[in-house]
C-alpha cells in the first residue's frame, strides 16, 4: 500500500509540473502576441491624422528630454573636474603649508642682510660709518672716508632659481659662507689700498703694489679680487669646490669676471 500511495504521489507531481510549465508557456506566448499587436498598431500610427499631432508632440518631448540629458552630462563632467582640480588645489595647499613649517624650524644661519640697490655700490653699514665720519654741524671732513663695495648674500628663493646640474650637492649655507669670506677678503684688499704707502710694512707694501699691478682700464672704478687675494685674507682654497660656487655667484650676479694679462679678476656687481 506503501508503495502506491509513493507512486500516486509522483504522478501528482509530475502532472503539476506539466501543468504549471504549460501555464507559464500560454502566458509567455500571450505576452508575445500582444507585444506583436502592439507593435503593428504603432507601425501605423503615423498614417492617422487623428494621432500625427500626438506623435510630432512626443518626437519633439523626446528631443527636449535628450537635449536635457545631455547638458546634464557636461554638467556632471564639469563637477568632476572642478573637484579633481581641488583635490589637486588642497594637495598643493598642503606640501606648502609643510614646506613652511619645516622652513620654520630650520632657519637658515646666514640670512640675507637688506642693502641698499648695488648700483650705489655700498653696504648699509658702510653708508652708516661713512656719514659717522662727518664732522658735527654738516661739515665734511677734508677727506671723505672709502667705502668699499660687498655683494649680497643670496636669498633662498635665488638659491632655489638655480640649475640643478650647477648647484650640484652645495647647498645655501655653504654658498652663502663663501660669499662671506669672499667680501671679507675684499674688504682686506681694499683696506690696504685706501692707506698710504708710507704707513705700511714691507709685506703689505709688496701686496699694496700687487694690487696695483693687477689693475687695468677694465677695472676702473670696481672692487676685485683674485684668487690670490682669497688665499690671502680667507682660509678658503681656490679648488673645484670654490670655482663651482664662483660659477652659481655670476649666475646670480653677484660677481662677475674681468680677464686680462693671464688673470682672470672677480669683481662685485
Amino acid at each position: 500500500m506503501e508503495g502506491k500511495e509513493e507512486a500516486l504521489l509522483e504522478l501528482s507531481d509530475e502532472k503539476y509540473n506539466l501543468t504549471s510549465d504549460f501555464n507559464d508557456l500560454c502566458s509567455h506566448m500571450n505576452t508575445k502576441i500582444s507585444n506583436i499587436k502592439k507593435s503593428l498598431q504603432l507601425r501605423k500610427i503615423d498614417q492617422e491624422p487623428s494621432l500625427k499631432t500626438v506623435l510630432s508632440k512626443i518626437i519633439h518631448e523626446v528631443s527636449l528630454l535628450n537635449n536635457i540629458l545631455n547638458k546634464l552630462e557636461t554638467e556632471v563632467n564639469h563637477q568632476e573636474n572642478q573637484q579633481s582640480q581641488l583635490k589637486e588645489l588642497q594637495e598643493t595647499t598642503e606640501r606648502y603649508y609643510n614646506e613652511t613649517q619645516h622652513l620654520e624650524e630650520n632657519m637658515p644661519i646666514h640670512l640675507p642682510r637688506g642693502i641698499p640697490s648695488s648700483t650705489q655700490g655700498i653696504t648699509v653699514k658702510d653708508e652708516a660709518q661713512c656719514k659717522d665720519a662727518e664732522v658735527a654741524g654738516g661739515k665734511k671732513p677734508a677727506k671723505e672716508p672709502r667705502c668699499i663695495k660687498q655683494a649680497a648674500l643670496l636669498t633662498e628663493e635665488e638659491f632655489e632659481s638655480i640649475p640643478a646640474y650647477m648647484r650640484g650637492r652645495l647647498t645655501y649655507n655653504q654658498v652663502n659662507a663663501v660669499l662671506q669670506e669672499i667680501n671679507k677678503a675684499v674688504v682686506s684688499k681694499y683696506k690696504i689700498m685706501h692707506q698710504s704707502p708710507k704707513t705700511m710694512s714691507g709685506a703689505v707694501r709688496n701686496l699694496f703694489f700687487r694690487f696695483k699691478e693687477e689693475e687695468t682700464k677694465n677695472t676702473k672704478g670696481q672692487f676685485f679680487i683674485v684668487e690670490a687675494d682669497v688665499e690671502e685674507f680667507t682660509q678658503l682654497k681656490a679648488d673645484k669646490r670654490f670655482h663651482s660656487i664662483l660659477t652659481i655667484l655670476r649666475h646670480c650676479q653677484r660677481l662677475r669676471e674681468i680677464r686680462g694679462s693671464r688673470l682672470v679678476r672677480y669683481a662685485i656687481c
